[in-house]
Formats: C-alpha cells, structure tokens, sequence
C-alpha cells in the first residue's frame, strides 16, 4: 500500500513539474512571438497563460506590454492592474502602470508606480530594466531618466547573465544615433546569445544610418540566414534595400523591388494583424507604391474603431487616391481626414497637400490655393507645389492671382533651390497685370510696378548675370518715370543690359528687338544733352537692325538739328 501511495506521489509531481515546464515554455515562445512582431498570436498565448497561471503576474506583464506595442492603453492598463491584484508582490505590473502613464503624458504617476515597484524589488535587475525600458520606449524618450536604471540594471546583473540589459544600453545609445557607443553594447549582448536575432537586425540598422548599405544587408542577412522565419529581419532588409534604391539609382529599381518582395516577406512571416499591414502600408507610401497601397488600405481596419490608428489608415487612403488620380475619392478621404477633430494636432502640411491637389484636378483652383498655401506655411518644402499653382494662373494670363501666388511662394522658402525663378514669376505677374490693366483702361495705380521692380531687384541679387531681369527693370522704370521727369530711371538698367547681351556676341543675334529697344531708348535720353552719344546709340541699332524706321528717323532729326522722337514703350 505504501508502494503504491509513493508511486501516485511520484507520478503526480511529475505531473506537476511538466505541467509547470509547459506554461514556463509557453511564456518563453509568447515573448520569441512579441519580439518576431507577431502580436496578435502573442496576445492570444498569454491570454491561455493568465486564464491557466492566474497568480503569475508575469504573464500579465507580458500581456499589458502586446497591449502598450499596439497602442491598446485601457487593456494595458486592465493587464497591469490585474496583474498586481494576482501577485502583488511582482514589481514588474507596477512598471507597466508606469509606462501606461508615461504613454498618456503623466511622468508624475509614472514616477509614483516605478518607486512602487523599486520598493517591492529594490535588488532585482530585471525593475530597473523594466522602467529604463519603459523611459525609452515612448514616442519622446527620457533619456535622462533611463540611463540611471539602465546602469543600475546592469549593476544588479553582475554576472552578466541576460542579454536583454546590454540589448536595453544599446537601444538607449543608438536611438540617440551614438552609435559608437550602441555597438559594443550590441557585441555584449551578443557574446551572451550569439544568435541574438534582434541584436544582429539593430546592428545593421546602424549601418543603415550610416548609409554603410551593403554592410547593413550582409549584417540582416545572418540573421536570416540563422532564423528564415524572423518577421523583423525581412522589415528590417525591406529599408535597407529602399533606402539604398533612392542612394543608388543605377541600381535603384532592382534593390526597391527587392524591398517591396522582403516587406511583402515580413507581412506573411507576422500574424497580418492590423498593426502588421499598417506597417507594411506605410512602407508602400516610402516606396511611391500608390497602386498597391490603394488595394492594401481599402480592407485594412482596425478592430477597436477608436484606435487613433484609423487616422493614419484614412491618411493612407486619401492620398493613394490622389496619386491613382481618383480625385473626387481623395477630396472625400481628405475631408473625413480633416473632420476628425480628436486629431487636429497630428495633421501635417502632406495633408492640406493633398487635398490641394485633388482640388486642384476638379478645378476647384480657388480652394486648392487655400489647402495648398496652408500645406507650405507647415512645411516650406511644399512650395514648389503652391509653385505650380502659380504657373498656371500665370499661364492664363490671371496675372494679378499669379502675384499673389508667387508672394506666397518666395516668402515661405528662402532656400528654395527656385526662389530665383519664382521672383521672376512675381516681378513679371505684377509688371503683366499693370500692363494688361492700361490696355484695357482701368487706370491702374502704379503699386503693381512697384512689386514688380522689387522683385527683379532682389532676382538680380541672386542672380547678377542674368540679364532679362535688368531688361525687365528697365522697362518697369520707364512706366514709372513721370512724362515730364528729367531722371529716367530706366537708363542703368538699359545700361546694364546692353553690357551683359554684348558680352556674349552669341547672346546679340538673339536679342536684336531688344537691343534696339534698349539704344533707341538710351539715343533719345542722350538727345538732348550728347547728340553725339545718341548718334552713336541710334547706328548702334541700325547695325543690328538695318531697317529700324526710329533710329533711322532720329539720326536725320539730329543731322538736321531737330528734336528726337521718342522710343515707344514697350508693353
């Protein structure tokens, strides 16, 4: 009988010990699925682990940390809160309370359940781990508060035992791109797990920051080649490839669509959860893989309506539609975009870019210059875009709506590699609506001239060479000089014109009107004061243009003794 109790004993703690070797395996492949980025079948193993081990709290913690990756913060925080109700003396679910606070922008009850957990675990590394950790891993790092527990990590862990505390240094180092630093971290981690997945990936990331292309490849590679079934490897490859497609465009097309294969690689190897296409949608945006993009997101939704993810889906959405010229499906994704008013702080100058342009392709010109002039004031890069816009009123001859335009345009971008072109535009828009305004007689007032000469002034600063510009200004000069006025503004500007067409004798065949234009001018400025000197601004134009009835009229008026004609104006 005694045999018999002692063997049912036996046999009931080998029972026991393999049942507790099959939750403590299946915590381990939760965490390898956390970390492959496969957090939906995660969710679901700690899901069987809680309901099985439900004074664990270390499975709580795990579950609260899928929620915190997905931005799932009320169930993180149910997670978290169990977990310290299950097993109140686990530090770690306090830490996860604290990282919840931190993700909603309160430090100070963060800092009150980190000291919690402190005061539960004050000598066990993995605390202090946990809420470096915690401080790093936000959208806004602390880095002046990681550092310290991070350190005191791996004073605790004085056997250097895990690898997770060098992998944690490393991060906090290379996310602030002090990579010399983050490297032989990244070695330590390694030289305690040598095939350290996510340790070998974030090496090549480095290299990819250092735009070291194919050393950030060769370095993913091994990673692939160790473990083809690790999802972050393949996202990893798909950014490299990319970026090395815009780097090196000989080579361009075949790494980008080695990107797109290793991205679409990354989705198949994760769970294809909402977060997992969102990622790989957002690629499709990096790649300009429009076509594409546009199937992806028209069933990618979120299975929580309110996830503040689903702004970045309709984003997504209204600007595939625009790039595949839907446009009137792009003003409505836009618009939903837009009517979001949870969302106001996260809308971006791509935004109003793009609703501009849709506009702009239905004809609606006056809206797209509003959404389009908004899109530049937040981002200044855009102009070239509000640019477009002003071309095409100017190629209408709607002059006056150019102008304002192209004043727009050159105040937004000093830098702009065509702020000298777009000041031509604006000088020459003000000067055309003037000229447009007296041929039609509106009587205009003279402010247009004014801009106008304004801004061929500061083209000219840019550009001293080019001598339309001074053409232009001579021109704006003359229609300001009043019918009486002894000044003649317009004379340097002749001047100065004539010096730089006939510097360039090639410049002279092409410029012959104008030329004529410019010495009739100057010939009867100098009429009255140097016969001489006009004489020898009217056979100027005479040797380039034999016919030219002005200058041949003026030089028998001056031979004879009589009065000059005047050089018309020229419109």
């Amino acid at each position: 009988m005694k045999m018999i109790k002692k063997n049912i004993a036996l046999a009931t703690g080998l029972l026991l010990m393999g049942s507790t070797a099959s939750f403590a395996q299946s915590l381990a492949d939760a965490k390898k699925a956390i970390d492959a980025e496969q957090y939906q079948k995660a969710t679901s193993m700690l899901k069987t682990l809680v309901a099985n081990q439900p004074k664990e709290g270390e499975n709580y913690f795990n579950l609260g940390k899928v929620y915190l990756l997905t931005d799932d913060i009320d169930s993180a925080r149910v997670a978290f809160t169990n977990g310290t109700t299950a097993d109140p003396k686990n530090a770690l679910n306090y830490v996860g309370l604290g990282q919840a606070d931190l993700a909603q922008k309160n430090a100070t009850n963060a800092k009150t359940n980190f000291d919690k957990a402190i005061d539960l675990k004050k000598k066990d590394y993995t605390t202090y781990l946990a809420i470096g950790r915690a401080y790093i891993d936000q959208e806004n790092p602390d880095y002046a508060l990681a550092l310290p527990n991070l350190q005191q990590a791996d004073d605790l862990d004085s056997k250097d035992k895990d690898p997770e505390t060098f992998l944690a240094l490393a991060d906090y180092y290379a996310k602030q791109r002090k990579n010399t630093e983050a490297y032989p971290m990244y070695l330590r981690a390694l030289d305690i797990t040598p095939n350290l997945s996510r340790a070998h990936v974030q090496i090549g990331k480095m290299y990819k920051d250092a735009f070291a292309f194919p050393e950030a490849e060769a370095e993913v590679k091994k990673v692939i080649e160790t473990d083809p079934n690790y999802g972050p490897a393949y996202r990893e490859l798909a950014e490299i490839q990319m970026q090395w497609s815009f780097a090196d465009p000989k080579n361009g097309a075949a790494k980008k669509a080695d990107a797109l294969a290793n991205m679409r690689r990354y989705l198949d190897l994760t769970d294809k959860s909402f977060d997992s296409r969102l990622r790989y949608a957002q690629f499709l945006v990096y790649a300009g893989d429009f076509a594409t993009l546009g199937q992806e997101v028209a069933t990618l939704n979120s299975p929580d309506p309110k996830n503040p993810k689903n702004f970045v889906v309709t984003r997504m959405r209204g600007y595939s539609a625009v790039e595949n010229k839907n446009y009137e499906q792009g003003v409505k994704y836009m618009n939903e975009l837009f009517a979001r008013t949870q969302d106001a702080s996260r809308i971006i100058g791509s935004d109003y870019l793009y609703l501009g342009k849709a506009q702009q392709n239905l004809g609606q010109d006056s809206l797209a210059f509003i959404n389009i002039s908004k899109a530049v004031e937040l981002d200044s890069t855009k102009v070239e875009e509000l640019a477009a816009i002003g071309a095409k009123c100017y190629a209408a001859k709607n002059f006056a709506k150019a102008a304002q335009v192209y004043d727009k345009v050159t105040q937004a971008n000093s830098k702009d590699p065509n702020i000298a072109m777009n000041y031509y535009y604006l000088g020459a828009s003000h000067y055309f609506d003037y000229v447009f305004a007296v041929r039609d007689n509106k009587n205009p007032t003279k402010d247009a001239l004014v801009k106008a000469d304004t801004a061929f002034s500061k083209l000219t600063k840019l550009a001293p060479d080019y001598e339309t510009a001074y053409l232009f200004r001579a021109r704006i000069n003359k229609n300001l000089d009043d019918a009486e006025s002894t000044q003649k503004l317009a004379v340097p500007y002749y001047e100065k014109f004539i010096e730089l067409v006939t510097a360039k004798p090639e410049k002279v065949a092409a410029n012959k009107a104008t030329l004529s234009e410019a010495y009739n001018y100057l010939g009867a400025v100098f009429a009255s004061t140097d016969k001489e000197k006009a004489k020898e601004y009217f056979n100027k134009t005479l040797a380039i243009d034999p016919t030219n009835a002005l200058a041949t009229d003026n030089l028998k008026f001056l031979a004879g003794g009589g009065a000059t004609k005047k050089a018309p104006t020229k419109k």
